[in-house]
């Protein structure tokens, strides 16, 4: 298995408007029961959902969305992990915002699901294209630090090394270690735990 590099993200985006979403919003604790991570996705927003039936994430247009577009302060709150794995399993695989709350930031680097930054005026100008014209293609360019939609580009922000990490599939850190499996065989014979040489 070799390391995933994320450079270009295409496609779709879903607009999520609001300062300050917290992970509860965005996955609701009672639905943090099981082991595993599987069908977080379903969940995702669900007492939003429930109190507003026009919510982005339940509008059909926006179901194979690949790019989430939100505002400012992002994923504040608690800190748990299950806030950006049910955006990921949704099939998001970038999040582009006026700004993130450190750890949930950290937890998306860890999927491969970057989050730059952009001013609130291409935040707005994006989710504006988006609800106009939901088949609005964007374009997330973490080479260039640019997005596109509608033939125009704007600028992005994303920390050096979370971009670096990206860009060389640094990221992965499951990745890397099958990558070099060998490695980790040769570093486990040589502790006698593991190799039972005491």
């Amino acid at each position: 298995m070799a390391v995933e590099r994320v450079e270009k993200i295409r496609g779709t985006a879903l607009p999520v408007r609001g300062d300050d979403i917290d992970t509860d919003r965005i996955i609701p604790a009672r639905f943090l029961k099981s082991v595993s991570f599987e069908g977080l996705e379903d969940h995702l927003f669900e007492d939003d959902r429930q109190q507003l039936d026009t919510h982005p994430v339940s509008n059909a247009a926006y179901r194979s969305a690949a790019v989430m577009i939100v505002n400012a302060n992002f994923g504040c709150g608690s800190s748990r992990e299950h806030a950006p794995q049910a955006i990921r399993r949704r099939g998001i695989q970038a999040v582009i915002g006026q700004s993130f709350s450190e750890i949930f930031f950290g937890n998306a680097v860890v999927l491969g699901m970057p989050c730059p930054t952009a001013s609130a005026e291409t935040v707005n100008a994006l989710m504006t294209a988006v609800e106009r014209d939901p088949t609005t293609e964007i374009g997330v360019d973490l080479s260039a630090m640019r997005v596109t939609a509608n033939g125009r580009a704007y600028d992005l922000s994303l920390p050096p090394a979370a971009r670096e990490a990206f860009l060389d599939g640094s990221w992965d850190a499951t990745g890397l270690l099958l990558e070099r499996y060998e490695q980790v065989e040769a570093v486990a014979a040589r502790l006698p735990y593991v190799s039972g040489n005491w």
